[in-house]
C-alpha cells in the first residue's frame, strides 16, 4: 500500500514529473472491458467470420480504419488507411495416384491416403514426368550451423525427398542446431522455399507425427483444395513445379526400394551425411483452377516527435476463415473471437493509450492490422515484401493473436523464447509487476514460425509474439491449463470460438499493457535491440543495419 501511496503522489508532483516519468508509462492504462468491447463488434455475425474477399472483410476493414481516425491517427500508406494486397487461389487437383518407378516393382501411392501435392505455379497443368528421386535429408542450409544437405547436388529437373523439422530434432546430441526446439529450416514452408531456390522440379516432405507435432490428417485437410498465394510478377514460376507430402509408410517402401533401411532420420542427421539419389523416378500430374483478389492490411502511424523515421510496429490479424461447416449447433459461422479479434482489440487499445500519453514518443508507432494469416501468412509477408516505412528503421514488432481469454495470469509466455533482445524489455517488466516469463511449452511445434511476426524476422526485425501463461492469478496453473486445452479441442477454428459477455478479457489486456509499456520505451530509445547469438535471423538484420 505504501508503495502505490507513493506512486500516486508521483504522478500528481509537479516537481517529480521526471523522475515518475517511468512509473507514469508503467501504470496499466488499458481494461479488459475496452478489449471485450471490440471483439464484440470484430466477432459479430454481421461480419460474416471476417473472410477475405468477403462482406465481412469489408465491415472489419471499415471499422479499425474508422477507430484508428476515431484516435486520431494518422493514415499510414501515403494517406490511405488500406495497403492493397493481391492474392491468387490455386485450387489444386492432382491425379489419383502418384507413380514411383525403377525398383523391382512399381509403387503407385494414392492421393490423401498416401500423399497429397499441390503447386503454386499460375499455369493449367504441372507434370512430373519420370523425375528422378533424390533424398536431400532434412533439405537445409543453414550456414551458421555449418549445415548444408544440397552441397555438390544438382537437383534441376529432379524432385527432391526431404524429412519435417531439423537435424538436431531428437538428435540426443547436447547444443546440435537448437536441440529439441525447431529452428526455421525445420518449418516446412522453409524447405519448399529452399527446393525452389536450388531448382529442383518438385518437392516431397515425408510426414512423421512427433517431428511434425500433427496426425496425417491435418496434412490431409490443410494442404488440399483452395489455397490463397500473394500474386507474383512470374506466376510463381520459380517454384518448384510440385509441393508435396507422404505418409511414413509410403516413404519406407520408397526407400526400401532404393536400399535404404532403419531410421533414416539418424542416417540424415550424421556430419558427413551425403544427398542419395534413390534411382527412382516419380510421375504425377497437378490441374489448377485459378482466381484472382484483393484483400487489404490496415495502418496507421502515431508520428515520432524527433525520430519520426524510426518506427515501432505492432501486429494483428483481422481475418478469420468466414462461414464453413456447421457444428453439432448447427453454428456455420466462424466469428474468431479469440483468433483473432482479440489480437486486434489489442492493437486498437494500444494505440488509443499511445496517443493520450502527454509526452508523445520520440519514434514513430505504427499499427498494422493485417489480412491473410489463416491463409499461411499473408498480408505480413506482402508488408514485410513491400514495407511501407523501411526495415531496417523498423526497431521491432510486437504481434498479438489469439490471446487467452480466461483471467489474469502470473507469467507470460514468450513464443520462441531466446531469439531476440526484444525478450530482456518484457522480463523487466513483468519483474516489476510481480510476473514470470516461461517459453513454448512444446518447443518442437516450432510455434515462431505460425504467427504474423514470422515475416518480419525473415526481414531481420526483432519481432514478438507474447501471450498470457498459464498460471491463473485466480485459480491457480491446472486451471489455466485446463482452459488453454478446452480452448484448443473445442474451440479453436471452431464456430464456438464466438464472443460472450462472460469472457474474462482482463488477462488480454494483461498482455496489452506490457506490450504498450515495452513499446513506449523502445520508442523513446535510441539504440536498437538485436537478435541473440545463434538466431537464424541475425545474420539478415546485421546486413540490412549496414544499409544507410
Amino acid at each position: 500500500m505504501k508503495k502505490n501511496y507513493i506512486s500516486i503522489l508521483c504522478f500528481t508532483a509537479v516537481a517529480a514529473l521526471t523522475g515518475c516519468k517511468h512509473d507514469k508509462e508503467s501504470a496499466s492504462v488499458i481494461t479488459g472491458d475496452e478489449i471485450k468491447s471490440h471483439i464484440a463488434v470484430l466477432a459479430d455475425d454481421s461480419l460474416m467470420g471476417r473472410k477475405p474477399f468477403t462482406a465481412g472483410e469489408t465491415k472489419a476493414i471499415a471499422y479499425i480504419s474508422s477507430q484508428f481516425k476515431k484516435e486520431g491517427l494518422e493514415p499510414g500508406n501515403n494517406g490511405s488507411y488500406f495497403q492493397e494486397v493481391p492474392m491468387v487461389e490455386v485450387t489444386s487437383t492432382p491425379s489419383a495416384t502418384m507413380t514411383i518407378t525403377g525398383g523391382k516393382t512399381n509403387i503407385s501411392v494414392n492421393y490423401l491416403t498416401d500423399f497429397v501435392a499441390s503447386t503454386r505455379q499460375e499455369v493449367p497443368e504441372v507434370q512430373l514426368t519420370n523425375s528422378p528421386l533424390v533424398f536431400a535429408g532434412y533439405g537445409v542450409v543453414a550456414p551458421e550451423y555449418h549445415w548444408n544437405d544440397y552441397a555438390g547436388l544438382d537437383v534441376k529437373g529432379k524432385t527432391v525427398v526431404v524429412l519435417v523439422n531439423d537435424p538436431g530434432y531428437k538428435s540426443g546430441i547436447r547444443g546440435f542446431f537448437k536441440d529439441d526446439t525447431m529452428t526455421y529450416y525445420g518449418r516446412w514452408t522453409y524447405k519448399y522455399e529452399e527446393a525452389a531456390r536450388q531448382g529442383a522440379a518438385g518437392i516431397i516432405i515425408v510426414h512423421q507425427t512427433e517431428p511434425a507435432s500433427y496426425g496425417w490428417s491435418v496434412v490431409a485437410n490443410s494442404f488440399t483444395g483452395a489455397k490463397l498465394y500473394l500474386q507474383q510478377q512470374d506466376k510463381h514460376m520459380s517454384r518448384c513445379k510440385v509441393e508435396g507430402w507422404i505418409t511414413e509408410d509410403a516413404a519406407k517402401k520408397m526407400f526400401a526400394a532404393a536400399g535404404i533401411t532403419g531410421d533414416f532420420r539418424a542416417l540424415a542427421r550424421k556430419k558427413d551425411f551425403k544427398a542419395i539419389p534413390l534411382n527412382l523416378t516419380a510421375t504425377l500430374s497437378v490441374k489448377t483452377k485459378l482466381k484472382y483478389s484483393t484483400s487489404h492490411n490496415v495502418i496507421a502511424v502515431l508520428k515520432g516527435s524527433t525520430s519520426p523515421g524510426e518506427c515501432i510496429l505492432y501486429t494483428a490479424h483481422w481475418d478469420h476463415l468466414g462461414i464453413g461447416k456447421p457444428d453439432a449447433k448447427g453454428d456455420s459461422i466462424y466469428n474468431g473471437a479469440v483468433d483473432n479479434a482479440s489480437g486486434v482489440a489489442a492493437v486498437l487499445n494500444v494505440a488509443k493509450a499511445f496517443v493520450q500519453l502527454k509526452d508523445k514518443p520520440k519514434r514513430s508507432v505504427v499499427f498494422l492490422a493485417v489480412t491473410g494469416e489463416e491463409q499461411g501468412l499473408l498480408g505480413s509477408e506482402y508488408y514485410a515484401t513491400h514495407p511501407i516505412f523501411p526495415l531496417n528503421k523498423t526497431v521491432a514488432d510486437l504481434n498479438m493473436d489469439a490471446l487467452g481469454d480466461y483471467g489474469e495470469t502470473n507469467d507470460f509466455a514468450i513464443t520462441g523464447k531466446g531469439q531476440n533482445d526484444l525478450e530482456d524489455y518484457v522480463a523487466e517488466f513483468a519483474k516489476a509487476d510481480g510476473k514470470k516469463i516461461s517459453g513454448d511449452k512444446n518447443p518442437g511445434a516450432g510455434g515462431y514460425y505460425r504467427s504474423d511476426h514470422f515475416n518480419f524476422a525473415k526481414v531481420g526485425v526483432p519481432a514478438l509474439d507474447m501471450n498470457n501463461g498459464a498460471e491463473s492469478t485466480a485459480h491457480g496453473e491446472a486451471y489455466g491449463k485446463a482452459k488453454q486445452k478446452e480452448y484448443g479441442e473445442k474451440h479453436y477454428h471452431q464456430p464456438s470460438d464466438s464472443y460472450s459477455p462472460a469472457m474474462d478479457a482482463n488477462g488480454m489486456a494483461e498482455v496489452a499493457n506490457l506490450l504498450f509499456k515495452v513499446g513506449n520505451k523502445l520508442a523513446n530509445e535510441s539504440t536498437f535491440p538485436g537478435w541473440k547469438n545463434g538466431s537464424e535471423f541475425k545474420a539478415v538484420r546485421d546486413k540490412s543495419m549496414l544499409v544507410k
